[in-house]
């Protein structure tokens, strides 16, 4: 079965730290683009940080410099690094194979919640 399953949300504290994680099965990510998108109450979709196979890796303005996204091949994960949170973070955060109009498989989502 080709999915994503996104895991590691968490209520966490301003400043604090979180890795999600996004399983891949049904497909090596490591022959596809791989992002994380996230969507905040009442908002649209906010692509946040993307790699490409060759491992180049591309960040949002507001991610640059305290969120990380990386991948082991081996065990077919991509994961994303957040740190220094802050409460605009706060948002339902989704796994995609590939990004923008290249974008064909989303997973459902894991809650990260930055608050005191």
């Amino acid at each position: 079965q080709v999915q994503l399953v996104e895991s590691g949300g968490d209520l966490v504290q301003p400043g604090g730290s979180l890795r999600l994680s996004c399983a891949a099965s049904g497909f090596n990510i490591s022959k596809y683009g791989m992002s994380w998108s996230r969507q905040a109450p009442g908002k649209g979709l906010e692509w946040v940080s993307g790699i490409l196979p060759a491992g180049s890796s591309y960040s949002s303005d507001s991610a640059k410099g305290r969120f990380t996204i990386s991948r082991d091949n081996a065990k077919n994960t991509l994961y994303l690094q957040m740190n220094s949170l802050k409460p605009e973070d706060t948002a339902l955060y989704f796994c995609v194979r590939g990004w923008g109009a290249s974008s064909s498989l989303m997973g459902q989502g894991t809650q990260v919640t930055v608050s005191s």
